[in-house]
């Protein structure tokens, strides 16, 4: 019996088979912190952020249409990010190397606005947040560097791309002398936004 070399070097434990993936909802509406399943041997260990049938069993959108990751190093804070309508994504965001504290602030009129709340993702607990259109998000990186990977459902659109100010929103970052990129500085405050959501 012949056995292929490169299937047997990249098939998934068979503990990961069956995704067992907990979602926990938080004080935001519509915002879910994900735990899957983490399946640790002698290799390494096994993680399965996402799959759809579970995602579409609650209700949330699997139409990601981009993804992509930034590296970032330590006191970097970026944020806080939006797309407006009609170009505005639901996003599925996990950090998978380093620390970081994830922010999520709600922009939307009939949600709870203003409201604000911050969850630790690492590669070490293998979380990822889901963020529904009209929260804002940011994070900030506490370990050596980080690695933030993001799904987003709309693609990017310069001219809809917006912000509010980092720390205009009541938030407390337990910072001094963040690096913050100039454009980042350059968002609208809480108070001066006119939300869109």
């Amino acid at each position: 019996m012949r056995i292929n070399a490169f299937s047997l070097a990249f098939r998934q434990p068979d503990s990961a088979s069956e995704s067992k993936m907990k979602f926990e909802t938080l004080e935001i509406k519509g915002c879910f912190l994900i735990k899957p399943t983490i399946t640790r041997d002698e290799r390494g260990f096994f993680i399965k952020p996402f799959v759809a049938s579970e995602f579409q069993a609650k209700s949330l959108k699997t139409n990601f249409v981009e993804y992509y990751y930034s590296r970032s190093k330590r006191k970097v804070i970026r944020g806080m990010h939006i797309q407006s309508p009609p170009h505005d994504y639901s996003k599925l965001v996990s950090c998978i190397s380093g620390v970081v504290i994830d922010v999520l602030l709600d922009l939307r009129k009939n949600s709870d606005y203003g409201r604000y709340l911050s969850i630790e993702l690492s590669m070490k607990n293998g979380h990822t947040l889901y963020i529904p259109q009209g929260v804002a998000h940011g994070f900030m990186v506490k370990s050596r560097s980080a690695t933030m990977l993001y799904n987003v459902t709309s693609e990017y659109k310069p001219d809809k791309d917006i912000g509010i100010k980092w720390d205009s929103f009541g938030f407390d970052w337990s910072i001094q002398d963040p690096i913050i990129s100039e454009r980042d500085r350059s968002f609208a405050t809480f108070q001066r936004f006119i939300t869109p959501f």
